[in-house]
């Protein structure tokens, strides 16, 4: 099967299938609430700096603010969720954005909410975004069966771009008749509705083999894996290269509402409705268009359809031209995001996965910030027409990178944990936290094997750096040249005993297999302990 045909994204007989699964469906709802309260705010707060400054650059930072606090805080508020109650979790977060939410709202209605203190104040619910994303993706495998999450995965962008529809229409009605507090209390009030639809589902209890990972090592083993995995870095990197030009979009879009069509507040909520509706419309053809095209296809059409798009944002005057190109953008967002969120949901490995999902989260808001920045510094200095033009030239050379940097197939890749190495029998008895641990296997290679035994090892070593090996080496003995002794170093005892009872996968097994088969017999393997 060629790239170009085949796909890790098999299209699912309905995108609604996870709707039917009940705990989903209420979860689902309640985070569709949240997130049309998160687009009001963000119109309010947008809208509030306009009538506030004349500066594009403070307009455009509304939205670094808000996603800065994903860069800073994604792998930390994964580590979490992959350590602590996920149901906790979420409920204490969506307790402390009420509490700003409420904050917010007096202090706006107040009439004391200068520009820094609107800024300061976005910044603290980007926050606890932040700590919401990795938790909610990760409990999704755990309401829908796996053939089901990449529908789940696009009913989260359903939900994200049905929220882009209602919520700045929403929004563009209320300020211009009640001002911007009254929406900024209506958002404080859908994080009250999300708490109690969390306080009231009750997760079934799992029991676990092993204790929580601690923090800082969770931190690290997170970091790792994203590091070692050259999918998940593939897929980051799409990501990237669609999301810096296509934050132009969303950073411009109130100036164009603004300065170029003389729109006011409801004009501006059109505006982004026009894009909502395109995305939820591209959501509903995602799965056929995954049954068509490869991955890379779809991501092929979608960078050119956001290319024109920013184009004809550039040269167009007229609301009608601006509202019909707004259309096929949302169509393009949808199909970039729900197909790399998909992918990551897809590839990642249970114990791993609210961590590389945090990763990505932080990829999908740093590259939005950056680019919200340097396209409204680009407006300031040279004008909307050349930052939005800009903007499609980069978008232009991304997509051609598509030839050298597509995503990788992993179709084939069996991604089911597996636990698959026997039990070590050790005379000492180390605590969890002892190490660092030095293990060693020892292979004995046929001279006529020994050029692909060194090349399969090659998959190895990926294999235990990204589940929890800190260094790896293979050796040749000089007295014994037909033995190859491999040599890794994991940073504790608890974290050597994971990769023997959960972080593997059957690709890892598959990997290991290989090279073993190359070998006179099993390795000969042992557990070095420090002496200190």
């Amino acid at each position: 099967m060629s790239a170009e045909h085949s796909t890790a994204l098999t299209a699912t007989p309905s995108a609604w299938a996870p709707l039917r699964v009940v705990a989903f469906r209420s979860l689902w709802l309640a985070l569709l609430a949240s997130n049309i309260g998160t687009w009001m705010q963000t119109v309010g707060a947008q809208w509030l700096l306009v009538e506030q400054s004349g500066s594009d650059t403070l307009v455009a930072v509304v939205q670094t603010a808000s996603t800065l606090p994903i860069v800073l805080f994604a792998l930390a508020s994964g580590a979490l969720a992959d350590t602590l109650d996920r149901r906790r979790l979420l409920i204490a977060v969506q307790s402390f954005l009420f509490g700003v939410g409420v904050l917010l709202t007096v202090l706006t209605l107040a009439g004391q909410m200068p520009a820094t203190l609107l800024l300061t104040l976005t910044f603290a619910l980007g926050a606890g975004q932040a700590l919401t994303a990795p938790a909610w993706q990760a409990i999704i495998p755990e309401l829908v069966p796996r053939s089901q999450l990449a529908s789940a995965s696009a009913l989260g962008a359903i939900s994200m771009n049905l929220a882009r529809a209602v919520g700045p229409a929403v929004a563009g009605v209320l300020i211009a008749r009640t001002g911007a507090g009254v929406v900024f209390g209506l958002n404080a009030l859908t994080f009250a509705a999300f708490t109690l639809v969390l306080w009231r589902w009750r997760p079934p209890v799992a029991g676990t083999a092993q204790a929580p990972e601690r923090f800082a090592a969770a931190v690290r083993a997170g970091g790792r894996y994203v590091r070692h995995s050259p999918v998940v870095r593939r897929i980051l990197l799409r990501a990237a290269l669609f999301l810096v030009p296509g934050s132009a979009l969303w950073a411009l879009l109130p100036l164009v509402a603004s300065r170029r069509l003389g729109l006011g507040s409801g004009g501006y909520g059109v505006l982004l409705g026009a894009v909502g509706v395109g995305a939820v419309a591209g959501a509903l053809l995602l799965p056929r268009l995954r049954a068509r095209w490869s991955v890379n296809r779809l991501l092929l059409v979608a960078g050119v359809v956001f290319a024109v798009v920013l184009a004809v944002l550039a040269l167009a005057r007229s609301e009608v031209a601006v509202v019909a190109a707004l259309l096929p953008a949302g169509v393009g967002w949808v199909m970039v995001l729900s197909s790399v969120n998909a992918a990551m949901q897809l590839f990642l490995p249970n114990w791993v996965r609210a961590r590389g999902l945090a990763v990505y989260q932080m990829i999908f808001a740093g590259a939005q910030a950056a680019g919200a920045l340097v396209w409204g510094a680009l407006s300031d200095a040279y004008g909307l027409v050349a930052a939005h033009l800009a903007a499609a030239v980069v978008m232009a050379a991304g997509v051609l990178t598509l030839r050298w940097w597509p995503l990788r197939d992993t179709t084939g890749l069996n991604r089911e944990p597996a636990s698959y190495w026997p039990e070590p029998h050790l005379e000492l008895d180390p605590d969890d936290h002892d190490g660092p641990v030095l293990v060693t296997a020892s292979y004995a290679v046929g001279p006529a094997r020994e050029e692909e035994f060194v090349e399969a090892m090659e998959a190895v070593r990926r294999s235990r750096l990204r589940t929890g090996a800190v260094r790896w080496g293979l050796f040749r003995d000089g007295e014994e040249p037909s033995r190859f002794v491999e040599v890794y170093l994991v940073p504790s005892w608890d974290e050597h005993w994971r990769q023997h009872a959960g972080r593997l996968t059957g690709a890892d097994q598959e990997a290991e297999e290989r090279a073993r088969a190359l070998a006179d017999g099993p390795p000969d393997v042992s557990h070095l302990l420090s002496a200190r």
